[in-house]
């Protein structure tokens, strides 16, 4: 747990909406800072501490949306709340099918406002971990050796080991030894964590279908 607690990160051009909210955040515990627009905050952009920001909508230069869009790339681990004098459902469901945590409109209680950062924060939260989780799993597979991740490819896509042999040109022997490895490296005891491993680093996307024949008709057998 972070000994010095979250930081808000406020953009909105309306200097007085954004002293005032900072207060209140500094008064409930949070460290604040402040940003008079988009392009301000992405020449500061936030360090790797937890957080979140509270994002007004329509600001000269960089709109709330445009910058949503830049944070998705550069901060994803930062939770997005809109607050914004004014929304609309065009851009609310733009905002939130792009993964923001809320769309508040101004002015919005300090009950509402204060509930909506502490589930963002939990959400950053979980968002940390994952990220931390997804890391490790990758250092893990870079671990293995070309011939390993070759095997590991196939194991998880349900290969039996005499399929990989023919498919690899080698043993059954052989590819036990390597299925030995690879299960080693990655710290796992059967083929569904492995399995587990697979999708959750998207190693599992789905395999093409063959292509459609071409127009015309197969002779009955």
């Amino acid at each position: 747990m972070n000994p010095v607690g979250p930081i808000i990160h406020i953009v909105d051009d309306d200097k007085s909406y954004r002293t005032a909210v900072g207060r209140l955040m500094e008064a409930s515990g949070f460290r604040v800072a402040t940003y008079a627009s988009g392009e301000e905050l992405l020449a500061h952009l936030p360090s790797a501490e937890p957080g979140c920001i509270l994002l007004d909508l329509q600001m000269p230069g960089l709109n709330g949306l445009e910058l949503q869009d830049r944070l998705a790339e550069k901060a994803p681990l930062l939770p997005v709340v809109f607050l914004t004098g004014q929304g609309d459902i065009k851009a609310s469901v733009q905002a939130m099918k792009a993964g923001a945590e809320d769309f508040l409109e101004k002015p919005t209680s300090r009950e509402a406002l204060l509930d909506t950062v502490r589930r963002a924060l939990l959400h950053c939260d979980a968002r940390r971990v994952e990220h931390d989780r997804i890391h490790a799993l990758q250092a893990r597979l870079e671990s293995l050796t070309p011939r390993e991740l070759d095997v590991f490819d196939l194991i998880v896509r349900g290969k039996l080991n005499k399929q990989i042999a023919y498919a690899l040109g080698a043993s059954e022997r052989t590819i036990k030894a390597h299925r030995h490895n690879v299960m080693e490296k990655l710290g796992v005891r059967s083929l569904a964590e492995a399995v587990s491993i697979a999708e959750r680093l998207g190693l599992l996307a789905p395999v093409s279908d063959p292509p459609a024949q071409q127009s015309g008709h197969r002779s009955s057998p």
